[in-house]
């Protein structure tokens, strides 16, 4: 819900608000996310849906639109710790874009982090990292910030 919510709402909400206002997108029938499955356990996770649903996208100074483009975004992308460095990340990004594509999306876009190291906490890469993003086939369209790409992948 944080991409989903102005600030003073997502605050206002937090925890047991939050939970319940997910559940009800998600009992609606709209679709929020994936979730990726090894033997039957899941253990990846990746938001994604028409940019428009992440208001907070908008008030991000280096996230605002880089044209007039529509696009779904991807926002969250989680990889359980035992699954990290499997190439799980990738495939996930893959299905997304499969995803969306089905719903007709004409582009997919990322704000993945790039570290300025090579290594960084993991808590601090929930949007993905660019060399996944790049990995799976999307590519830099901006660059506001040393260690926020925006990345796209085009559908058509």
């Amino acid at each position: 819900m944080w991409w989903r919510r102005p600030a003073a709402e997502f605050e206002k909400n937090k925890g047991a608000g939050n939970k319940r206002a997910m559940k009800r997108i998600v009992s609606s029938g709209e679709t929020v996310g994936l979730i990726g499955y090894r033997g039957g356990v899941p253990v990846a996770w990746i938001a994604l849906a028409p940019r428009s649903v992440f208001v907070r996208l908008n008030r991000a100074r280096v996230l605002k639109p880089v044209d007039d483009t529509p696009v779904w975004s991807i926002v969250c992308l989680f990889v359980a710790r035992d699954q990290r460095r499997s190439g799980l990340g990738v495939r996930m990004l893959r299905e997304a874009v499969k995803y969306a594509r089905r719903q007709r999306a004409r582009v997919v876009e990322g704000y993945p982090v790039e570290p300025r190291q090579n290594k960084m906490p993991d808590a601090f890469a929930w949007t993905g990292l660019a060399e996944q993003f790049r990995r799976a086939g999307f590519e830099e369209v901006a660059r506001r910030s040393a260690t926020r790409p925006i990345m796209r992948c085009s559908l058509r």
